[in-house]
């Protein structure tokens, strides 16, 4: 296992094939973005200038260079005030390049899960996510064990199995 944790940016530079995110909270820590969201704001998905992040730029980049980026999450219903709005940003993620599909918690009772959730490099290589109890961020860390990474890269593929397309997936 590496001592220190690389970047995101470090990390999909050196993908070559594919890249996996599972996501299973209803809420993260709070957000300037998700608060305006509360209060009313709303994108213009005409303006792209004024949403196009460096994540999105570097997840369009990473998609041009042939390397696949998929996203899940699995989310209870009825779905929490955070989870409609990821749901109304990920097009963002989606224009950008990753494909996206959503899981009902109550489809996935007997599916086999990791506790945290993570990023899968190419299948070898995990970033895995430790929140505190509020949904900030408390670390990252980055492991090549192959049984954890089997474990996480299988998790993702039967979750991606049964879940929904973005665009098919209403909140």
């Amino acid at each position: 296992m590496p001592l220190s944790v690389p970047s995101f940016g470090e990390l999909l530079a050196n993908c070559r094939r594919t890249a996996v995110h599972l996501e299973m909270r209803d809420c993260y820590a709070t957000n300037e973005r998700f608060e305006a969201w509360q209060r009313g704001a709303r994108i213009n998905w005409d303006d792209r200038a004024s949403w196009w992040h460096a994540y999105d730029q570097l997840i369009a980049d990473t998609v041009a260079r042939g390397v696949v980026i998929r996203r899940a999450r699995i989310v209870s219903e009825p779905v929490t005030e955070y989870i409609k709005w990821e749901h109304y940003v990920t097009r963002a993620n989606t224009s950008a390049g990753e494909q996206v599909r959503w899981l009902p918690r109550r489809k996935a009772s007997n599916l086999a899960l990791p506790g945290n959730d993570f990023w899968a490099f190419d299948g070898a290589l995990l970033r895995i996510h430790h929140f505190s109890g509020d949904g900030a961020v408390a670390e990252d860390e980055i492991t090549d064990d192959p049984g954890t990474v089997k474990l996480c890269v299988s998790a993702f593929e039967a979750v991606w199995e049964r879940a929904t397309p973005h665009d098919d997936y209403y909140v």
